[in-house]
């Protein structure tokens, strides 16, 4: 019979895994992770089988461990719910306020930018792209500045498995190319996209941060172009970024 104990320290190991799973650069296979956690091996192997039967952890390719569909959609539940959201929407309506145009939070989901927070403008016409919106990496601020946020060799792992298409008049199909504006976005921490994923549409994103230094959201805004040049929404990036550290702290990437 299990004790009390030995269950709520299995409970323990089953989560140390799952945030070892989420927080690895890398896919970890169950044997570094029996040895980074101090579990012996028998038991690891045992606990990430049950993980990956019940949805939360999946093995890729190449035999490292992944976050699986049921710890994506826990995550993005933490973050749609409870006192945080409110927090985050009185930044984003801030933001949003002085702005005057779409602003919201956009985080990568496979080969997809997830939007799962947002405070849209009041302007009679506005670009449509609700809360639940998936849209692609090469060709959005947001996706594109997740990409550049991948380690160089994971980068180019990725880079030519994209199902990269022309979705506007200036979307970058060339690789080369995007790899350029990718290096760019990885220097000024900024990316923007004019009109390279819907016409007539302009946008830019800077990252929000964990609080090791990684990226755990973007900060987008988005506008018509008609409405607003890219060269006026390069002149609110500062607000952005001061808004940006506000969610850090919301999301206890950075103390106030």
């Amino acid at each position: 019979m299990t004790t009390p104990r030995e269950k709520g320290s299995s409970i323990a190991r089953v989560l140390e895994i799952i945030e070892a799973v989420a927080a690895a650069p890398e896919p970890l296979t169950p044997t570094t992770l029996a040895e980074r956690l101090d579990i012996p091996k028998p038991s690891a192997h045992r606990l990430v089988q049950t993980l990956e039967r019940e949805g939360f952890l999946e093995t890729g390719l190449r035999g490292g461990l992944l976050p699986g569909e049921r710890l994506h959609a826990l995550a993005l539940n933490s973050l749609q719910t409870g006192r945080r959201k409110a927090e985050r929407q009185a930044v984003l309506g801030q933001l949003s306020s002085h702005i005057g145009e779409t602003c919201g939070l956009a985080v990568p989901d496979g080969l997809e930018m997830f939007y799962f927070d947002r405070v849209q403008t009041n302007w009679p016409l506005q670009i449509n792209l609700p809360v639940g919106s998936r849209t692609p990496l090469w060709c959005t601020a947001s996706g594109k500045l997740y990409l550049a946020s991948l380690a160089p060799d994971a980068l180019e792992r990725l880079l030519p498995k994209l199902p990269i298409r022309q979705m506007a008049r200036n979307t970058l199909t060339d690789l080369s190319a995007l790899r350029d504006d990718i290096a760019r976005i990885r220097e000024d921490g900024l990316a923007t996209d004019y009109e390279e994923f819907i016409d007539g549409m302009v946008a830019c994103a800077v990252p929000v941060r964990g609080i090791g230094g990684e990226l755990v959201a973007c900060l987008f805004c988005h506008a018509p172009v008609f409405r607003c040049s890219m060269e006026q929404l390069l002149t609110l990036v500062p607000q952005m970024r001061e808004a940006a550290l506000e969610l850090e702290v919301i999301t206890g990437g950075r103390r106030s």
